[in-house]
């Protein structure tokens, strides 16, 4: 399906998991998370702990992987009764420093796409996470070039991108967001008359993902992000 919407002025990315691997890095992170604290429970109570942790503290730490070492030991802290070992709490800072440094690997064709649009669109990066941390990725990523403008933000609900799209000063209707997460990247902008259109990847974080099953004229789901071309292009 093609779009037949010709007033589209701005199209935005999200980051991790949209133009780069992300996540899988912090499931292996988690998975030697786990193993440190094995003598205390077992990996899926593990799991529940820290996802449990994470979300009471998005609203202090916000997203990104400095929130994420720091709900690590917080976790560790609470399963072991406060008597975890200071060797482990050294290992998880460790962890978090180690996932800092992951190399960026770009997702297929994303560089395709970019260079496909840049002279018919302007291109932004609208995502969530640590704003020194995703500048670095970013900057890694060789992908900079392309945007027009990048906005790390705190949380992705309808007011947040109202906000984004009045300092791009255009209207709902003439921006586009494309990204992994059908709650964060595409719902609230189609909520506030944008377009949307979701690229599923093979690993989600579990706090973004929920079950729905969405239509609207403005959304599409892509298999692959070169689909964007055949509709958009």
């Amino acid at each position: 399906m093609i779009y037949t919407n010709t007033n589209i002025k701005v199209i935005a990315f999200d980051a991790d998991d949209t133009l780069w691997v992300n996540e899988p890095y912090f499931r292996k992170t988690e998975e030697q998370f786990y193993t440190l604290l094995e003598n205390f429970l077992t990996g899926h109570n593990i799991e529940r702990e820290l996802l449990k942790t994470e979300i009471g503290n998005l609203g202090l730490y916000g997203y990104g992987v400095k929130g994420f070492t720091l709900s690590m030991i917080e976790t560790a802290l609470n399963v072991s009764d406060k008597k975890i070992n200071v060797d482990i709490v050294e290992k998880i800072i460790q962890l978090g420093k180690n996932l800092l440094e992951e190399p960026i690997e770009l997702l297929d064709d994303v560089e395709q796409v970019l260079s496909a649009l840049e002279n018919k669109f302007k291109l932004v990066v609208a995502t969530k996470g640590d704003l020194l941390d995703q500048q670095r990725k970013l900057h890694k990523s060789g992908l900079g070039h392309y945007f027009h403008h990048i906005e790390v933000m705190s949380e992705k609900g309808e007011e947040d991108y109202l906000k984004l799209i009045d300092r791009l000063d255009i209207q709902p209707e003439e921006f586009l967001m494309i990204g992994n997460s059908l709650k964060s990247d595409v719902l609230p902008v189609i909520q506030i008359g944008g377009h949307g259109i979701h690229i599923p990847f093979h690993t989600t974080w579990a706090h973004e993902v929920i079950d729905t099953n969405f239509e609207h004229e403005n959304f599409r789901i892509a298999e692959k992000i070169t689909d964007v071309l055949e509709w958009i292009g």
